[in-house]
C-alpha cells in the first residue's frame, strides 16, 4: 500500500521511509533541474542572495522548506485564460544535479528530491544526516504523471527557458518510490552491487 505524504512533510516522516517503499505526493512542490540548481548554488549558498534575485529567493527559501524539488523539464501549454498548464511532467536524470543537491537539500531544508536514474554518495550522505529521501518517478510515464499535477501555481526564471524554470505546482498523489532513504541505503548501490556480481559470475563460467 502507498504511503500518502503531504507537503511540507516532517523529518519524522520521512525517517519512517525505507527504499522500496510506495509513495503518494500531495501539495506544493517546485521542478528544478540543470539551470535552477546551478543558480541556488551561484546565487544563494556560495554567498549571500543578491538584491536583484531577492524576490525569487523569498519564494523558494520558504517552499522548499519541508519541501520537494523535482527534476523535470515539462511540456507545458498556456491556456486562452493566460495560466499554464503541464502536457507532459515526466522525470530528467538526476545525477546531473549530484554536484549540487547535497548543498541545496542542507541549506533550504528539503526533505524530498524526485527524479530518475539515482544520484551518488554525496547526496545520499545528505539524505541520511538532515533527513531528505531520493524518489524514482516512473520514466515514460509523463502524460500520467502530468495527470496529478492539479494547478501551476506560478514560474519564476522563465528567462532560463521553460524545461530549465522553477515551475511552482500542485499535485495530488504524485506516484513514486522510495531508491534512496534517510538510513544510508540505495536501492541503485543494491541493483548495481547485484548486476556486477552476476556478470562476474557469468565471465567466471
Amino acid at each position: 500500500m502507498a504511503i500518502k505524504l503531504t507537503i511540507p512533510v516532517t523529518e519524522a516522516d520521512i525517517r519512517k521511509l525505507h527504499i522500496g517503499d510506495q509513495v503518494l505526493l500531495t501539495g506544493v512542490l517546485f521542478t528544478g533541474r540543470d539551470a535552477a540548481h546551478k543558480y541556488m548554488q551561484e546565487s544563494f549558498i556560495a554567498r549571500a542572495c543578491p538584491e536583484s534575485e531577492r524576490a525569487v529567493y523569498d519564494v523558494l527559501k520558504p517552499g522548499l522548506a519541508g519541501g520537494v524539488i523535482y527534476h523535470c523539464g515539462p511540456v507545458v501549454r498556456k491556456r486562452p485564460d493566460g495560466k499554464y498548464e503541464f502536457v507532459a511532467a515526466g522525470p530528467t536524470t538526476s545525477i546531473r544535479e549530484e554536484p549540487y543537491e547535497a548543498a541545496v537539500i542542507e541549506h533550504f531544508g528539503l526533505r524530498a528530491v524526485v527524479g530518475k536514474g539515482g544520484m551518488a554518495d554525496k547526496t545520499l550522505a545528505a539524505c541520511q544526516k538532515f533527513g531528505a529521501v531520493y524518489l524514482h518517478a516512473i520514466g515514460g510515464a509523463a502524460t500520467l504523471i502530468a495527470d496529478s499535477v492539479k494547478e501551476v501555481l506560478a514560474v519564476h526564471k522563465l528567462d532560463f527557458g521553460v524545461p530549465e524554470a522553477f515551475w511552482q505546482i500542485r499535485v495530488v498523489d504524485f506516484p513514486c518510490v522510495v531508491t534512496m532513504d534517510s538510513h544510508g541505503q540505495s536501492l541503485h548501490d543494491k541493483i548495481r552491487a547485484d548486476a556486477q556480481r552476476k556478470l562476474a559470475e557469468l565471465v567466471g563460467k
